[in-house]
């Protein structure tokens, strides 16, 4: 079932990229400054070793132009021609304050954001890579980056000071923080009583990705969950939830947005667990799918049988401040339900789909379509790529 990729790296591969031009092909970066190019099937296209040998700590593919891939190395940023790795086409040097953690590039090509140790975010204008903004706001490392799809001057952040961040690029203060250890201190109350002197891990966050959709945020964070956030209208956080994902710290969480809709997650944590989860059900999602779903048609007339159905069901119905006093209640319960509430309510509202135990802990995920297969390319502590198949779907 698994493949492995392997005699690419000499050392620990820490980042996996994937393209979305026509070749498909893939980068990995790994310790030591080495960073190689596969093929679909799996066969090294070419490799190349950084000068400084700094750890390579983040690939990505220009998606607006897949001929350019953006490596994160120290405080630098190398942009290869992937077909022709002999060295870097152009360098971006001191693109961070201190070593970068992570890239990301919005989807039409303009700009370059570097999150790094000193929990700064950089913007930078694509191409040249001159910065334009320095975004400060995280008060530890900012281990995560990603810009929204379908909003190229949002970006979000995340770190280890355990906030989330979303931006609007026009300005240098956040249109709203998400502080994850409050809302991990209230769902760790209802379960201390449900399991007194259980311990909790923080949650920091290590990994942000946003759905194809642009408005679902999930992040993986030390506490093992996965925290969901629903963006709505004027880019307001509309609604946060989590799903328990992992029995040790999650490291990993991206979207597929290759598969039926955009609410598929694929995680990886410390306990070598690689997970496939179908949100479309989940608290945070569900309105948000309502909301995408076409409007039914409007059908004129009613049946009389129709009719007496209806004044029936409005008898039922409670009166109209009840009925909003009931979902004021279910807002604030959502992030109960999905973390601790009702185990039953939470199993099925998780959708957990696929659970496949990798063994060692997970470095980097990248959900991508081999040869018409969706998969899963694992990166951990060795040397080599581990690809799964994604399916039951």
């Amino acid at each position: 079932m698994a493949r492995q990729w392997s005699e690419g790296h000499s050392s620990s591969i820490l980042c996996v990229g994937a393209s979305s031009g026509l070749e498909g092909l893939l980068a990995s970066g790994s310790e030591g400054g080495e960073v190689t190019v596969w093929s679909q099937e799996g066969t090294i296209v070419g490799r190349v070793t950084l000068p400084g040998e700094d750890d390579c700590t983040s690939v990505v593919f220009g998606p607006a132009a897949p001929g350019q891939l953006y490596v994160s190395h120290g405080d630098a940023v190398s942009v290869l021609d992937p077909r022709n790795l002999k060295g870097p086409v152009e360098e971006f040097q001191g693109a961070g304050e201190e070593e970068i953690n992570a890239l990301t590039v919005n989807e039409t090509g303009s700009a370059l954001a570097v999150a790094d140790d000193s929990g700064a975010v950089r913007v930078l204008e694509l191409p040249g890579g001159k910065v334009c903004r320095t975004l400060r706001r995280h008060t530890n490392i900012c281990s995560s980056v990603a810009f929204r799809p379908q909003r190229p001057n949002n970006l979000l952040s995340a770190g280890l000071d355990m906030q989330v961040m979303l931006w609007g690029l026009q300005k240098t203060r956040p249109l709203w923080i998400l502080n994850l250890q409050d809302v991990a201190e209230e769902e760790d109350d209802q379960q201390q009583q449900q399991r007194p002197g259980q311990l909790f891990n923080p949650p920091l966050v290590h990994c942000v990705s946003v759905a194809s959709c642009g408005n679902i945020v999930g992040c993986a964070a030390e506490d093992g969950r996965v925290h969901l956030m629903r963006i709505g209208s004027g880019s307001k956080l509309e609604q946060q939830g989590a799903v328990k994902a992992h029995s040790q710290g999650a490291s990993q969480a991206h979207f597929a947005s290759f598969l039926s809709h955009p609410y598929w997650l694929v995680t990886g944590g410390n306990d070598g667990q690689v997970v496939l989860w179908e949100l479309s059900k989940h608290p945070v999602v569900s309105l948000e799918v309502k909301a995408s779903a076409p409007a039914a048609p409007r059908r004129k007339g009613k049946s009389k049988a129709k009719r007496k159905e209806q004044s029936r069901d409005k008898a039922k119905t409670p009166p109209k401040g009840e009925t909003e006093r009931e979902e004021a209640e279910g807002e604030d319960e959502v992030a109960e339900a999905a973390a601790a509430g009702a185990e039953e309510e939470t199993e099925e509202k998780s959708g957990l789909k696929l659970s496949i135990s990798h063994g060692d802990k997970v470095n980097w995920l990248c959900p991508v379509v081999l040869k018409g297969e969706p998969s899963v390319v694992v990166a951990d502590q060795s040397s080599s790529l581990t690809v799964y198949p994604l399916s039951p779907m």
